[in-house]
């Protein structure tokens, strides 16, 4: 069963990595104008190994606890045999943060830990792209307080600093 798994997700992350060039990401390293999703070009010269390397210390020195690197293009290659682009997936957390709001709901979950998948596209170009949430929104909807509000906004500014960092390729 665990075999016929990774094949199939193996098959379904491969037909994503093998998107024509036309669907690929705009060019420029700016956010994204598209809702709900945030996305940063790494520079030209920054190999997605400094570019990980960056994000890693930066996280670190903001106190973001990276609690998962899931190297998904190396286990599609495990089970096709078959070289992958790039597709890795750092997970982050503020422990006390995310339990603070699954206190209040366990519906938070869901944006738990905060992801930041680096891939690189058909023309070898890496990108960053973190889910995008209006944390004001979010805010408003779920009656949060202002301190938690804060702290959350906070965890969004880290990650998007840790997202320039590697894109940039800075300590």
């Amino acid at each position: 069963m665990r075999r016929y798994f990774l094949a199939l997700l193996g098959v379904v992350l491969g037909s994503l990595v093998m998107l024509p060039a036309s669907q690929a990401a705009p060019a420029p390293s700016q956010p994204s104008p598209t809702a709900g999703v945030y996305k940063v070009a790494i520079d030209p010269g920054v190999s997605l190994a400094d570019a990980a390397e960056s994000m890693r210390l930066r996280a670190n020195a903001l106190n973001l606890k990276l609690v998962a690197e899931l190297p998904l293009s190396k286990q599609v290659e495990a089970v096709t045999g078959k070289p992958q682009r790039t597709i890795t997936i750092f997970q982050f957390c503020d422990a006390v943060t995310a339990k603070e709001l699954l206190d209040m709901s366990m519906d938070f979950a869901i944006y738990m830990p905060c992801r930041i998948s680096m891939i690189e596209d058909a023309d070898g170009r890496g990108w960053l792209i973190m889910q995008d949430i209006n944390v004001d929104l979010v805010a408003k909807e779920k009656k949060l307080q202002g301190e938690l509000t804060r702290r959350i906004k906070k965890v969004r500014d880290g990650l998007i600093d840790i997202m320039k960092a590697g894109a940039h390729g800075e300590l």
